[in-house]
């Protein structure tokens, strides 16, 4: 077993992130950090492995006093990627048209007589 110091002046921002950056801004903001280094901090506070139980939209990281909303964390991923757009909405689901021809009024068959 090794007595390691965890002080956060020993301890490398890609291995223990939450112990330098109070929250995903404060990662996309250190010039020190490629881009992929970012994605892979900020992604695994994306991980289901740090939500909340009680509220999954929050992701409490080890080592962090404070938990994180998982939207911020995906709104400084989308940053990443140069989409600063959120991502869309739910919405009414659309209706296809059909690609076969349409029933003749009146006729009974096992779509006629079909209950939803």
């Amino acid at each position: 077993m090794t007595n390691a110091n965890t002080n956060a002046g020993n301890l490398n921002p890609l291995f223990h992130p939450a112990a330098y950056y109070a929250s995903p801004e404060d990662v996309l903001n250190d010039n020190e950090l490629s881009a992929p280094e970012n994605r892979i901090i900020l992604s695994s506070w994306a991980s289901d492995m740090f939500a909340v139980e009680s509220c999954p939209a929050l992701r409490e990281i080890p080592g962090m006093g404070h938990p994180i909303l998982l939207a911020d964390i995906l709104a400084a991923l989308r940053k990443l990627d140069g989409d600063d757009d959120p991502p869309p909405g739910g919405g009414v689901p659309m209706r296809l048209p059909r690609s076969w021809p349409p029933r003749r009024r009146g006729a009974r068959d096992a779509y006629a007589t079909a209950t939803c």
